[in-house]
């Protein structure tokens, strides 16, 4: 997570993952070299009510920054796409922050077809 920019400690994401895996439309997906975890993506699939098709969202995305550029991005993206088809959804979306450090993954995202197609809006409610 901190190669996503979000440094997060070990007992945090230990229970992050519990509450994922208990969640049967959640999958976490890796990419190893050598025995090591270098990348990893985190889907959620989903029914919508403005379509009949059904999604899946890729959450989390990332390669670890001395391991991009090698082709562990693309083979996990064709991987989820394969694994989408074999599992009845027929769109793939994510979501991606403005920031200028995110440009060269728009652009990778872009090169593997993915559109720009709006905005989105957060508000944190009182709750959290």
């Amino acid at each position: 997570m901190e190669d996503l920019g979000y440094p997060t400690k070990i007992s945090e994401m230990q229970r992050r993952m519990d509450v994922i895996a208990s969640n049967p439309f959640c999958h976490t997906f890796v990419a190893e070299v050598d025995g090591q975890v270098v990348g990893m993506a985190g889907i959620r699939v989903s029914t919508n009510y403005e379509i009949d098709d059904v999604v899946t969202y890729i959450s989390a995305f990332v390669v670890k920054k001395e391991m991009q550029g090698q082709g562990i991005g693309k083979q996990l993206i064709r991987y989820i796409e394969d694994w989408s088809i074999r599992n009845g959804s027929d769109i793939l979306y994510l979501t991606s922050g403005m920031k200028e450090e995110r440009k060269i993954a728009h652009e990778f995202y872009k090169r593997l077809g993915f559109e720009i197609t709006g905005y989105r809006f957060v508000k944190r409610t009182n709750g959290g």
